[in-house]
């Protein structure tokens, strides 16, 4: 009997440790107002205000893909963005971060 309610209790923390990695990623839609490459080219940071608040969101990027699209101006200041991100160490990282018409 102890066994079987230490195994519930046991699965019910992986459950909620597991909901809470989940939602650790943040979702969003909003207008680039500011971006800027890094001098060696490896990451590159976008701000980008809100739809739903207003608020302005500052992510780090670092996948070649979109740093490509950066420098070749395929993305600029103006351009809606669907994007996904996550904060470690303090610092939004990007994880998806595309035009919301495509690209």
């Amino acid at each position: 009997m102890k066994r079987t309610v230490s195994l519930m209790l046991v699965m019910v923390f992986a459950l909620a440790a597991f909901a809470t990695a989940a939602f650790a990623e943040e979702k969003m839609v909003g207008v680039i107002t500011k971006m800027g490459v890094s001098a060696d080219g490896k990451s590159g940071s976008a701000t980008l205000k809100d739809n739903k608040t207003g608020n302005e969101v500052t992510v780090v990027v670092t996948d070649d893909l979109t740093l490509d699209k950066f420098k070749d101006h395929r993305i600029v200041v103006g351009d809606e963005i669907r994007m996904k991100y996550e904060v470690k160490d303090g610092k939004n990282m990007s994880k998806y971060f595309r035009k919301t018409a495509g690209c």
